[in-house]
C-alpha cells in the first residue's frame, strides 16, 4: 500500500523535529567517524555508536507511530484494513529485527 498522489505524508506535521534530528544523527556519525580516524579508546566509541543507534531508533519509532494514527487508520475507515494489517505486521517485523 502506498500514498495516493498529492496526499500528505502521515509524518508531515513532524518533518522539520525529524530533519533535525536526522541532521544530528549525521553529527554523532561524522563524530564516530573522527573518533575512529584519532585511534579513539574503543569503549568510548561503542558509547557513541549505541547514542547513534538509539537517536535513529526514536526517529523510526516517531514515523511508525504517524503511519498508524495516520495511513493505517485511514485505511481501516476506508475498509482496507486486511492489506493494511499486513503490510504493519511486515513494516513492524522489519524495524524490530
Amino acid at each position: 500500500m502506498s500514498r495516493r498522489p498529492g496526499e500528505e505524508s502521515s509524518y508531515a506535521p513532524q518533518r522539520d523535529d525529524l530533519l533535525l534530528r536526522l541532521r544530528k544523527i549525521e553529527g554523532q556519525v561524522k563524530g564516530i567517524h573522527r573518533m575512529i580516524e584519532e585511534d579513539k579508546y574503543c569503549v568510548d566509541i561503542l558509547i557513541q555508536i549505541a547514542a547513534a543507534r538509539a537517536a535513529l531508533k526514536k526517529v523510526g519509532t516517531m514515523i511508525f507511530e504517524a503511519h498508524v494514527r495516520g495511513c493505517v487508520r485511514t485505511a481501516i475507515v476506508n475498509q482496507e484494513d486486511g492489506e493494511i494489517i499486513n503490510e504493519l505486521i511486515d513494516v513492524l517485523n522489519r524495524f524490530i529485527n
